[in-house]
């Protein structure tokens, strides 16, 4: 069951770091059909699709990108209208002097991508 109530969800998650490497990168509907890749994320914007794909992919399709990331999976059942959750991780992050780009799905809220030389913070 999806969980709302802040404090719980705080102590509840299972932050996972995947060992791959990631990258975020911008191209247009039919670059993307043309594409051998299968990327974790499409987002269509106006301007083109901003996909986020593993780097030996981007790389193998020589596809540009300007930084490297990690991704952290949080693990934790969150309520998609759970309040103040992202705002807390977010802080927590900033006090640290770490950047990081959120990702809110179904069945894990929230996946964190942090740039790749701060994995180790």
């Amino acid at each position: 069951m999806a969980i709302k109530d802040l404090d719980i969800l705080l102590k509840s998650m299972n932050p996972e770091l995947d060992n791959k490497s990631y990258v975020f990168l911008s191209v247009s509907e039919k670059e993307f059909r043309n594409l051998k890749i299968n990327p974790l994320l499409i987002y269509r914007e106006k301007e083109g699709l901003t996909i986020i794909i593993d780097k030996k992919s981007a790389d193998k399709n020589r596809l540009p990108y300007s930084e490297i990331w990690s991704l952290i999976t949080l693990n934790v059942n969150s309520d998609l209208t759970a309040i103040g959750f992202l705002v807390a991780i977010y802080k927590k992050l900033a006090e640290a002097g770490i950047s990081i780009n959120a990702v809110s799905a179904y069945y894990h809220d929230i996946s964190l991508f942090l740039i790749k030389n701060l994995r180790n913070h």
